[in-house]
């Protein structure tokens, strides 16, 4: 197993080279080239990969915990199982990267691009992802208890089973995204975009539905809704609701089910 813990590789090319299980632990790789390279249950931990170039980078397994990959490339990355438990990756490019079960809680993601994403079963606990950039990832019951996901783009991301549970999902844009039975008790929504998305199912216990846009949305079979909560949302135009909601909506709150102003 090579050792290179607290070694100076900035702007080092490691393009291709075979690290898998290497000692990089406090390693300085800021602007390192390690396209495509080998680092498989590789120890990062608090490494310095700011602006390195990790694209399709091998790193299933790694540690990464408390690593700096601000502004990284990881474009089609290999991080399956990887643990970037409070990482540092403010802007970073993880688009089509993969992240299926890694550990990422606590981390700091902010505005980051992480498009096409593939994060099923990732544990995203409390972490930091204003304005991030999720279109069209894939979160299947990924774990997102507490996050901060404000502003986000999550427009076509499937969310199935996913739980949000006291996440913060204020203004963010679920336009067309899948939320099957995921679980949003407590969620702070305000001014949420849902247009056109699946909530079928979904839970909705104390969460905070004022300004929320959801028309077009399926509601059906949602769980923890009330009157209440839904007289606060900003449209509810050819939404699907069970009737025992729907109705007495429709009563008391006609102007939910006009079209909404532009």
């Amino acid at each position: 197993m090579s050792d290179f813990k607290e070694t100076d590789l900035k702007k080092a090319n490691l393009a291709a080279a075979n690290l898998e299980k290497a000692n990089l632990k406090e390693a300085n790789l800021k602007e390192a080239n390690l396209k495509e390279a080998n680092l498989a249950a590789a120890n990062l931990e608090k490494a310095n990969l700011e602006k390195a170039n990790l694209e399709k980078a091998n790193l299933k397994e790694a540690n990464l915990k408390e690593a700096n990959l601000k502004e990284a490339n990881l474009e089609k990355a290999n991080l399956v199982a990887a643990n970037l438990k409070l990482a540092k990756m403010e802007r970073a490019n993880f688009k089509w990267a993969n992240l299926k079960k890694a550990n990422i809680e606590g981390a700091n993601l902010e505005e980051i691009d992480l498009r096409g994403g593939n994060l099923v079963g990732a544990n995203l606990t409390g972490a930091c992802l204003v304005k991030a950039n999720l279109e069209g990832a894939n979160l299947i019951k990924a774990n997102l208890i507490g996050a901060n996901l404000a502003w986000a783009n999550l427009k076509g991301a499937n969310l199935r089973e996913a739980n949000l549970e006291k996440a913060d999902l204020d203004w963010a844009i679920l336009i067309r995204a899948n939320l099957v039975e995921s679980q949003l008790r407590e969620a702070d929504l305000i001014g949420t975009n849902f247009e056109g998305a699946n909530l079928f199912k979904a839970t909705f216990i104390k969460a905070n539905l004022g300004e929320a846009n959801f028309r077009e949305a399926n509601l059906e079979g949602a769980y923890g809704l009330s009157i209440d909560q839904l007289s606060k949302v900003k449209t509810l135009y050819n939404a699907k609701l069970d009737e025992e909601l729907l109705i007495p909506l429709k009563e008391k709150y006609p102007a939910l089910f006009e079209v909404p102003n532009q």
